[in-house]
């Protein structure tokens, strides 16, 4: 390792430097809070304070005479509640028969207006029953004319049949398809076999709901 090369200025005496601290910072009011201070400690310089009431001998520290005592014990009532003391008769034992011969002529469906049909259900059953009569005259006015007939039973029946029937067709074309639509028209395929099939399941289930059907002539 290679030294550094010598200097002579390194033989020349420095001068030390020496730097000076300001003044510590002193508080004016330093005086007065050290008085204060002393002034207060020496009112309580003993045990205590100054002026404190020596105990009687008499007066003496008796054995639990600084446990807290419990208050007396009260019974809890609410208002309009009987008291925690009247015990509710026991339970029937299964040997215990039921009082059986006891009737009432009191009419409990007159007394509270039991089975009394209220007046806005009146009012919606009126309102229901103009509707159907006004319905009805409409539909016998219009059979009268010959512009509507009612569908038969048969007929009803074989409707309902053909519905089914058609049914079970398109969805044998539906179950029929590949399962991967990758080209339009296996798409638009798909698509109008599942619409059709909704359109039968709506017929049927009118169908099924409505026995009476009347079907207009054109």
């Amino acid at each position: 390792m290679e030294r550094p090369p010598e200097s002579f200025y390194h033989h020349i005496p420095r001068e030390e430097v020496t730097t000076e601290k300001p003044p510590r910072y002193t508080s004016k009011f330093r005086t007065t809070v050290v008085q204060e201070n002393k002034s207060g400690k020496s009112a309580m310089k003993t045990m205590g304070p100054a002026n404190v009431e020596i105990p009687s001998p008499e007066k003496f520290l008796q054995k639990q005479s600084r446990d807290h005592k419990l208050t007396e014990k009260k019974v809890f009532t609410r208002a309009g509640e009987h008291s925690c003391t009247q015990r509710k008769p026991d339970v029937p034992s299964k040997s215990d028969r039921p009082v059986m011969g006891l009737h009432s002529k009191k009419d409990f469906v007159k007394t509270n207006d039991y089975g009394e049909t209220p007046e806005y259900l009146q009012q919606l059953m009126e309102e229901q029953q103009r509707a159907q009569e006004e319905y009805n005259r409409y539909v016998s006015d219009r059979m009268r004319e010959g512009a509507m007939k009612q569908l038969s039973g048969e007929e009803h029946a074989a409707i309902l049949e053909g519905l089914n029937q058609n049914w079970e067709g398109v969805n044998r074309q539906y179950l029929g398809l590949s399962l991967v639509t990758d080209t339009i028209t296996k798409r638009q395929r798909k698509e109008c076999l599942e619409q059709a099939l909704l359109q039968l399941e709506k017929d049927i289930a009118l169908m099924k709901r409505y026995q009476t059907i009347y079907i207009a002539h054109d």
